[in-house]
């Protein structure tokens, strides 16, 4: 039995598919015509929409090199080597430069040059930024990293303005932030310098004077090597903490570069607490014997440690004023332009082959859809009892 209707199953279902091919057949001409009358349509409809062009850029992403500040101050032998170490901060990714060209600083000044609210037909900035947005593509290329700025519009000549202009734009708003930074750091060292000239001028007047009264002390060489090695470690202190400041001025407390810096400071503080004695004398006796010194050695010694010291601080905050400044005066980042975008000579859309062949399979299929509908319409109106029922739903549709 099982076998039985096993095969007649099967037999209903060759009837199925049979009656299948039936109906494609009958209906022939009609899926023929319509497909047909489709894939005119989609001709018709890619003929008349307005052609689209896509020009593109194509440039290199900026690369940080080390600040200036950095150059100078590592060709110093001994202090300014060791103050500020390696200062080279990295290249930046290319995703931020291309998160930047959607930003409101690059979009504005574009459309408000090529007065694009009236060319959008937009009564808002916002609807006009959205416009442009929608017509920028940047992306990076993952084996070179180039990054591909384009635009695209219907005039050939102004999607090849367009990307350029982005580009323009984009040079511009690197070089307002580095100079911003630049500033910060230049306008800081400026007044830290004042106090140091002042602070040297004093201890010169001061060394003067007591040299003057006293007439000049020799002391033994060791003295003098040890008191300079306590100044130059007190001025590395002192000039680290100014390069603390600068940086807490644009970096947060958790910065890798902060952190390396404060751990430097530490480290030095350290050293010159060892160096430094804690029971009444400024030195250690195991280093200088000041406890057999003249009171007026003594205290030429300490006169020279301070003007040693004001020296060295001074000498290290010029060095940096000037980096400033050379920073200030310079690009921090340079756009290299590798391809200038030019008038396309090729749409960009609308892909007419590929529409044309997508609405003609779409119309096969929905020709082959109403035939068996025209089909089954048919077989149902032969029976008198389903006749009787479609007048029935004529009749209540005309009511409605």
């Amino acid at each position: 039995m099982q076998m039985e209707a096993r095969e007649s199953m099967m037999d209903d279902q060759e009837i199925n598919l049979l009656d299948l091919f039936i109906v494609m057949l009958k209906r022939k001409r009609f899926i023929f015509l319509v497909t047909l009358a489709v894939a005119v349509a989609a001709v018709v409809v890619s003929l008349v929409m307005a052609p689209v062009y896509q020009a593109t850029t194509k440039i290199l992403p900026p690369k940080e090199s080390g600040s200036t500040a950095g150059q100078l101050l590592s060709q110093l032998e001994g202090v300014g080597g060791f103050l500020l170490g390696s200062s080279g901060t990295g290249a930046q990714s290319s995703a931020l430069y291309i998160g930047l060209l959607q930003t409101e600083p690059i979009l504005d000044p574009i459309i408000e040059r090529f007065e694009l609210m009236k060319r959008y037909e937009m009564e808002s900035q916002e609807n006009a930024r959205k416009a442009l947005g929608g017509a920028l593509t940047a992306e990076a290329d993952k084996e070179s990293g180039i990054i591909l700025v384009s635009v695209m519009d219907k005039d050939p000549q102004l999607a090849a303005e367009l990307a350029n202009a982005f580009v323009e734009e984009l040079k511009n708003l690197l070089k307002r932030l580095a100079v911003t930074e630049a500033s910060q750091r230049r306008l800081f060292f400026e007044e830290q310098l004042k106090d140091a000239h002042m602070a040297l001028m004093e201890a010169e007047e001061s060394m003067q004077g007591f040299q003057e009264t006293t007439g000049a002390i020799q002391i033994e060489e060791q003295a003098k090597a040890v008191l300079e090695g306590i100044s130059a470690l007190r001025a590395q202190v002192a000039a680290k903490e100014v390069q603390l400041k600068v940086m807490k001025t644009y970096a947060s407390a958790n910065n890798p570069d902060v952190k390396m810096v404060t751990e430097e400071l530490a480290g030095l503080r350290e050293q010159l607490k060892k160096l430094e004695v804690s029971d009444g004398s400024r030195f250690p006796d195991t280093i200088i014997p000041t406890g057999d010194m003249p009171t007026l050695g003594t205290e030429y010694i300490r006169k020279l440690r301070q003007f040693k010291y004001q020296e060295t601080l001074y000498e290290l905050l010029v060095k940096q004023y000037e980096a400033a400044r050379l920073d200030e005066a310079r690009d921090s980042a340079l756009i290299q332009i590798i391809h200038k975008a030019s008038p396309p000579e090729r749409r960009a859309k609308p892909k007419r082959t590929l529409i044309v062949v997508l609405a003609t399979a779409v119309g096969f299929f929905l020709s082959i859809f109403a035939a068996f509908l025209l089909e089954f319409i048919s077989k149902t109106s032969e029976d008198p009892e389903n006749r009787e029922r479609i007048e029935e739903l004529k009749r209540h549709m005309k009511k409605l």
